[in-house]
């Protein structure tokens, strides 16, 4: 049992009312048929979903140009055509890479280009000092805050653009120090994610709460309670949650946990976009706390 769950996280979610972060073949870290998603979703009754394949702006990432903004929403359109009869509705999004460095390139593609939802997402970008082949030299020896550094100013940043629906896996940068850093000293300095919190709750940008990092080593979403509570502390009203999946077996898994870290942090809805119309999709009673607020606008 995980932190902030009260559920087995290794098994998928069921009968659940959103996933708001999917990766298909059109992403060039997937495989999964954007079709198998959504049968899979009639299977364990989920009935809506957000297919977020990745848009890269630097030429040296793996989704930069991988597959074009037409392509990408013609097979979203046309598979929402195909399974809103069967009860799965479709959304065309996208996890759109930030950076300061392209921030420019990401506003001049959003302008250029409409999504029914939209994640920003801060990743290990190839001049970081988390990519593998040089995270340990960096982080050794060097006091928390130092390490947390570079990543904290870009996470930041994109909070503070305004330009997105949703910040994806906050506290993802866990994911590359999970062998340096224990996830335990990191959630011992949650003041140093305050900046990036408030700037949330300035922008109206919803926290997401990631379950792929349930399958990560550290074993806790992306990100755990302590951060999810402080937001709240903080005044944040606007949260989302989704698997981030990337492979088959991986639809919905932990799902349901992250919908309980939201739960037991008070939240009673998701915040979600369907285009031109911004909602609260309410969660599943079973779920809901007694004293639970309606956090949720």
């Amino acid at each position: 049992m995980t932190e902030g769950a009260t559920t087995p996280v290794g098994e998928p979610g069921r009968d659940l009312p959103l996933d708001a972060h999917l990766h298909t073949d059109l992403s060039p870290d997937s495989d999964v048929p954007i079709d198998v998603y959504a049968a899979l979703a009639v299977e364990r009754e989920i009935t809506e979903l957000a297919i977020t394949d990745h848009v890269d702006f630097d030429a040296r990432d793996p989704a930069y140009g991988y597959a074009t903004y037409a392509d990408r929403e013609r097979t979203a359109r046309a598979a929402a055509e195909r399974w809103a009869p069967r009860g799965v509705q479709i959304r065309f999004g996208a996890e759109l890479t930030f950076n300061r460095a392209w921030e420019g390139d990401l506003r001049a593609h959003l302008q250029r280009h409409a999504y029914d939802y939209t994640i920003g997402s801060v990743h290990d970008w190839p001049d970081s000092p988390y990519v593998a082949a040089r995270v340990r030299t960096f982080a050794t020896g060097r006091p928390l805050d130092e390490v947390l550094a570079p990543y904290l100013a870009e996470v930041r940043a994109a909070a503070e653009s305004g330009l997105f629906d949703t910040l994806g896996h906050l506290d993802v940068v866990r994911r590359y120090l999970h062998d340096i850093i224990p996830a335990a000293a990191i959630y011992g300095a949650v003041e140093l994610f305050e900046p990036t919190l408030r700037a949330l709750v300035d922008s109206g940008t919803a926290l997401e709460v990631n379950a792929s990092g349930y399958r990560h080593p550290a074993g806790v979403a992306y990100p755990g309670p302590p951060l999810v509570n402080r937001y709240r502390e903080l005044g944040g009203r606007h949260v989302t949650a989704g698997s981030d999946a990337h492979r088959e077996r991986h639809f919905a898994w932990g799902l349901e946990a992250a919908y309980r870290v939201l739960a037991e942090a008070g939240y009673t809805g998701l915040a979600f976009r369907r285009g031109a119309d911004r909602t609260s999709v309410e969660m599943p009673g079973r779920l809901m706390l007694p004293s639970a607020g309606g956090r949720v606008a």
